[in-house]
């Protein structure tokens, strides 16, 4: 039984595609012994579509829904099952409503373990305060979506992914300061900016929030 809460620390991204589970995996690899939580917002009836034709709206109910453990959580294809294989120790998937999200996120970290968990996404940062919270962009910047905005303003840092393969070069991450600049986001221009070689420093930057959560 752990003494304190786990350390939260928080995958988001400004895009879809941005390179958030690829981060969560290697953070994972890094961190053996931690845990993972995935959240999915879905829709029933209130998007238009057949409830049936989105990916987890036959899975919603008037709770949210948590699925734990490899029997529930593991597909080879699937976000959740890449974090099985980069060594997670549990996998919790959160299936909820927009209005579930608070409620979902909640209750799935009571259930971890360990003394740390990562969590991909943005939109649970607005109810559960991560320890660390790193947005994940691609180099050019692009568009930022809502959910993000409300990220980054409680993010300690970036990882640039590049546009060919992971590692940015320094041509683009001057562009995506001067994206920065452009997208009047230069409030967040003195946040530290990763890119893969830097993987080592970020890990030192977890620890740091993690022995401030024992403390």
């Amino acid at each position: 039984m752990l003494k304190y809460p786990p350390a939260i620390i928080g995958i988001g991204g400004f895009a879809s595609s941005s390179g958030k589970t690829t981060l969560m995996c290697e953070l994972l690899r890094m961190f053996p012994g931690w845990e993972a939580i995935k959240t999915t917002r879905g829709h029933y009836r209130s998007c238009g579509k057949d409830p049936h034709s989105c990916c987890v709206s036959h899975l919603l109910g008037d709770e949210p829904r948590i699925r734990s453990g490899r029997a529930e959580t593991y597909a080879s294809d699937k976000d959740t099952g890449y974090y099985w294989e980069a060594g997670a120790a549990n996998v919790h998937w959160v299936i909820a409503t927009d209005e579930q999200v608070e409620r979902g996120i909640s209750e799935a970290v009571k259930l971890v373990n360990s003394e740390g968990v990562f969590i991909e996404g943005n939109s649970y940062s607005e109810f559960v305060k991560p320890d660390l919270m790193i947005m994940v962009a691609r180099a050019g910047g692009a568009t930022i979506k809502k959910s993000a905005r409300v990220a980054l303003a409680k993010s300690a840092g970036f990882v640039l992914t590049g546009k060919c393969n992971l590692q940015a070069s320094q041509g683009e991450q001057e562009q995506f300061t001067e994206w920065l600049k452009e997208s009047r986001l230069g409030s967040f221009m003195n946040l530290p900016v990763y890119t893969w070689r830097d993987i080592p420093q970020l890990v030192t930057v977890v620890h740091r929030a993690l022995s401030l959560v024992a403390a």
